[in-house]
């Protein structure tokens, strides 16, 4: 498990496939809260997104938060403010 402690304000969030997934806002409970620019298009645009702790692999020495899930499922994951 990772020590959440570890992740700092506007590291990258990598995928496992190394496709960049977003920008660590901050940490909240136990999830990472992405910053707002990272939010996509359409309706989901404008508005924060998380990930849960169950998908982080590990912090690399440079800060970079690497996930479990490609770029692509990770993305399927995002939690909306109220998911819990």
């Amino acid at each position: 498990m990772v020590d959440l402690g570890s992740i700092k304000e506007h590291a990258d969030i990598i995928g496992a496939d190394g496709v960049h997934v977003g920008t660590v806002d901050h940490v909240e409970g136990k999830r990472i809260k992405l910053i707002k620019a990272d939010s996509g298009e359409g309706s989901h645009a404008g508005h924060h997104h998380y990930i849960s702790e169950g998908l982080i692999a590990g912090v690399d020495e440079d800060g970079t938060v690497r996930l479990s899930a490609t770029g692509a499922n990770a993305v399927l994951f995002e939690e909306e403010e109220d998911e819990r």
